[in-house]
């Protein structure tokens, strides 16, 4: 198993916005573990329920597209949270650092969205709701990867034993993006859930891949013309 502890790629600005998020959903998940209610049923009142987004009815105190947002800042446990939070960290704030505080805010939202009907479209008739920044961050690596493929990462590799490894992001990022496209293909085939919404991370991170690419051309046409021009 890789996991990836930090990175090599300095930023010029403050990540207010990533820091923002980070907090906002431990905050949400100290209130869904001390809820009277119980995480339990926090989750079902607020996640996202597939068939409650494809067929918009549902029996959630709030309506369903209001559950896409309230979903992605809630966990099942502290190893979701803990994991999550630790890609957004490490990965995040480069994003921040290259679009600026609104945009990448709005990226950040956007990009979930993307992800939680991504995952009600391959299971449409599922009533179990899904909760999770995973398909929000899941759009911030597709960002990183098209923008700093080769920043160095550094990772620790559980191989029986423990050894520490620096890999350009790609490879890092890449073999991420393609355990969760393999694992959603055999979920998708076997016609059975197993608790984790492989198509949102995929959605999100083709969502973060095709946006950054429309800013890549955006910007260098920019830049031509300028050139141009000067």
């Amino acid at each position: 198993m890789l996991v990836p502890y930090k990175d090599d790629n300095p930023t010029d600005t403050y990540p207010f916005v990533t820091i923002g998020i980070i907090v906002l959903n431990v905050l949400v998940f100290g209130w869904q573990v001390f809820s009277p209610e119980g995480l339990r049923a926090a989750v079902f009142s607020y996640g996202a329920v597939p068939s409650a987004l494809m067929n918009f009815q549902s029996n959630q105190p709030i309506p369903p597209i209001a559950t896409v947002l309230t979903s992605m800042f809630m966990h099942g446990g502290i190893l979701h949270l803990g994991g999550n939070m630790l890609f957004l960290w490490i990965f995040g704030n480069n994003i921040e650092d290259k679009l600026g505080h609104v945009k990448f805010l709005l990226f950040y939202i956007v990009g979930g969205t993307i992800a939680a009907y991504s995952h009600a479209i391959s299971a449409p008739a599922s009533n179990v709701p899904m909760i999770g920044a995973s398909g929000a961050v899941a759009a911030v690596l597709g960002a990183y990867i098209m923008l700093f493929p080769r920043a160095v990462v550094y990772n620790i590799l559980f191989v029986g034993l423990i050894f520490r490894v620096r890999l350009p992001a790609l490879i890092v990022i890449g073999f991420w993006a393609i355990i969760q496209f393999v694992n959603g293909i055999i979920e998708q085939g076997m016609m059975a859930g197993g608790g984790v919404a492989w198509f949102a991370h995929v959605g999100g991170f083709l969502f973060g891949m095709a946006v950054t690419e429309l800013y890549l051309i955006r910007t260098k046409g920019y830049r031509r013309k300028k050139a141009l021009w000067s």
